[in-house]
Order: C-alpha cells, then sequence, then structure tokens
C-alpha cells in the first residue's frame, strides 16, 4: 500500500492499494488509507485520516472531510459531502449531490439545542441515501433503510433497519423510528415523536410538538426561557397506520394496529385496534381482524 494512484494527488502520509484507481485531479491527504479497489473519480477529495475501503466509489467533485470512514462497495454520487467523523456502512449508495453528516446551526435559545457534543453520523451496511438529501451529525440510519431523494433526517434522530423514509420527508431532531416503517412521500416527523415498527405514514402525514405554536415563554425576569418549552411529538405504537393528510396533534397516542383513516385531524388518543375518521378524528369501530398485524 505505498503506490500514488494514477493522476492522484497524495499526500506522503496517505497509503493507498496498488488496484487503487485516482481520477484526474483528485487529492488524498495526510493518513488516509485508500483500500484495494477503491476508485476515486476526477476531482473528488478524500481529507486526512479518512478510511476508503475495498472496491468503494468516490464520485465526481465529492468531498469527504477529516475523519470519515466508507466502508467496503460504498458509492458517493457526484458532488456529495460527507462531514467529519461520519461512518458509512457497506453497500451503502448516496446519490447525487447528498449531504452526510451535516452540523445543525439552531438559532439562539432554539428547544431543538443540547449541551452536548454531537457525534459524526452512523449509516449502516447496504442503505440507500438518496439524491440532495441531508442527514445531519448524530443521526443513526439502519441497514437496508431507504432515506430517499430530498429528504431531510435531523440530529440525534434514530431510524432502525428496513425502513423507507419517502421523497421529501422529513424525520425531526431526537425523533426514534423503528423497523420496516413506512413513511411515504412529504410526511413530517415531528421532534420528539416515537415510530413504533412496522408503521405505516401515508403520503403528507404531519405529525405537531408545540401547543404554543412558538410562542415564547418567559422566566421570572421576563426573559425567554427555553426551558419552559416543552416539545411532544407524537407516539405510533406497533402496525398503527396513519392516512394520507392526517394531522396529530401534539402529545397524541396513536395505539399498536389502529388506522386513521385519510385527512383525520387527532386530537386525542386512539385506541389499540380501532378505527378513526374525521375532524376531529371519531371512532369509527374496530379495525378488522384480517388487518392486524398479528
Amino acid at each position: 500500500m505505498a503506490r500514488r494512484p494514477p493522476r492522484a494527488s497524495m499526500h506522503p502520509s496517505a497509503t493507498a492499494d496498488e488496484s487503487a484507481v485516482g481520477g484526474a485531479g483528485s487529492i488524498i491527504g495526510a493518513e488516509s488509507r485508500i483500500e484495494r479497489g477503491a476508485r476515486l473519480a476526477p476531482y473528488a477529495l478524500v481529507d486526512s485520516h479518512c478510511v476508503v475501503g475495498e472496491r468503494a466509489i468516490v464520485g465526481s467533485h465529492a468531498v469527504v472531510h477529516h475523519h470519515v470512514t466508507l466502508g467496503a462497495g460504498v458509492q458517493l454520487g457526484a458532488h456529495v459531502v460527507v462531514h467529519p467523523f461520519t461512518t458509512v456502512g457497506a453497500g451503502t449508495v448516496v446519490g447525487d449531490h447528498a449531504v452526510l453528516g451535516k452540523p445543525p446551526r439552531l438559532r439562539v435559545g432554539s428547544a431543538a439545542a443540547s449541551a452536548e457534543p454531537l457525534a459524526g453520523l452512523w449509516v449502516g451496511e447496504d442503505a440507500t441515501i438518496g439524491a440532495h438529501a441531508v442527514v445531519n451529525a448524530a443521526a443513526v440510519v439502519g441497514d437496508r433503510t431507504i432515506v430517499g431523494d430530498q429528504s431531510f433526517v435531523r440530529e440525534r434522530a434514530r431510524i432502525g433497519a428496513d425502513t423507507v423514509v419517502g421523497r421529501g420527508s422529513t424525520v425531526d431532531c431526537d425523533v426514534v423510528v423503528g423497523e420496516h416503517v413506512s413513511i411515504q412521500t412529504d410526511v413530517y416527523v415531528t421532534a420528539h415523536s416515537v415510530v413504533e415498527d412496522h408503521v405505516f405514514l401515508g403520503p403528507g402525514v404531519l405529525t405537531t410538538n408545540d401547543d404554543r405554536m412558538g410562542r415564547r415563554v418567559l422566566d421570572a425576569d421576563g426573559e425567554p426561557d427555553p426551558a419552559g418549552i416543552v416539545l411532544d411529538g407524537a407516539t405510533i405504537r406497533r402496525g398503527a397506520r396513519v392516512g394520507g393528510r392526517a394531522v396529530l396533534v401534539p402529545g397524541v397516542e396513536v395505539g399498536a394496529d389502529a388506522f386513521v383513516a385519510a385527512g383525520a385531524v387527532v386530537t386525542r388518543d386512539v385506541a389499540p385496534g380501532r378505527r378513526v375518521i374525521g375532524v376531529p378524528a371519531r371512532d369509527a369501530g374496530a379495525v378488522p381482524d384480517e388487518d392486524l398485524l398479528d
């Protein structure tokens, strides 16, 4: 692992397997390691202290910042940006212009702020990150999960394995999404929500978490008090199904195997195995036995 890939510019402390290929104008930074069969397309940049795994591909004009690990067979499209301390598991495919590990920039006093430093993004094996998707630092994306084109996953969100996040959808900060979940196009999963395994969220589903709708809470001195704002997202239990354009108000729970009809506005908890419909949503009977998950 000492040969410089053809046409690549490589720092003297970096190493590359003799089978690695570097396109014209590609750059490999200090202490980075390019493994067997990896390929850097023209003008790709791999910064310092990175690992590019076997047979991985770094697309044209992609920027891989320092301390990034790309597993075997990872494919980064053109113009992808990978921020520091991101780990991308083997076999994962990242579409053109996606941004991985982006650090958030919040307004002063934001309720989404955390006193703890953010960890790096972790993406599992054989996942798919769509074109123009943005996945923030400190998020976790499970094995074989798909984050669709133009989707947004915020800091500290955790998405389980074998889940789909549809095009243009947002999984907000501090959200937990389980395994085998189907989140369709243009869904908004608000901060501090929980979506358990095998849930279905139809196109345009909207969850909310702030009864004050942004109105500030003031402390005894009349100053804004971020701690006074309690964000309470939805809880959607295992196997529940929520139809397109339904709205869930802050703090509601949709029980296991429950069914929320399209366009419903859910203002109170839905019992397990029940159907609700309307504005505001009202009980419409039991979910048929044949539609229950188990």
